[in-house]
């Protein structure tokens, strides 16, 4: 009976857990990797976002999704196993105002105090944006971490 009184509360909270991130995000594509007979399998998830302050940049993750009954009611933590990659998509300018280091992208890979997040790091010797992804807990977080970096456009007559 606590089993059953338990999905139920998890089925009512999911939707309440689950806010809509304040920057774009695309699903790409889904590789699935695990059969379960019960709820969706589990799988390899990419997606893209789009850097919100440097326009031309955009920012593909994969990242582990897990299925079964628990991810299919969002009570699963998901694996802190992903990638990053980002690509310029047109002239990258850094506008004014750009801090040298800013979280840009944050996600919830768990229902409570775990997520991803990706930080871009301005590096003006070089004229390159980093773009780091790790992934952070309020007690713990993970040592996983990808790396990869985007050039800055240098102006004609430079």
């Amino acid at each position: 009976m606590r089993i059953v009184h338990g999905l139920l509360a998890a089925a009512l909270l999911a939707p309440a857990l689950a806010v809509a991130p304040a920057w774009a995000q695309t699903r790409v594509g889904e590789v699935s990797t695990t059969f379960r007979m019960v709820g969706p399998n589990d799988k390899v998830v990419v997606e893209r976002y789009d850097d919100p302050r440097v326009p031309n940049v955009s920012c593909y993750v994969s990242r582990a999704d897990t299925g079964g009954l628990s991810g299919w009611v969002g009570l699963a933590e998901d694996p802190s196993r992903f990638s990053l990659a980002c690509r310029a998509t047109g002239p990258v300018a850094l506008p004014t105002g750009v801090p040298q280091t800013e979280s840009v992208f944050r996600q919830s890979s768990s229902p409570l105090f775990k997520a991803l997040t990706v930080t871009r790091i301005v590096d003006m010797e070089k004229r390159v944006l980093v773009y780091l992804i790790t992934s952070t807990k309020i007690i713990d977080g993970s040592p996983f971490n990808s790396v990869t970096a985007v050039p800055i456009d240098v102006p004609a007559g430079r």
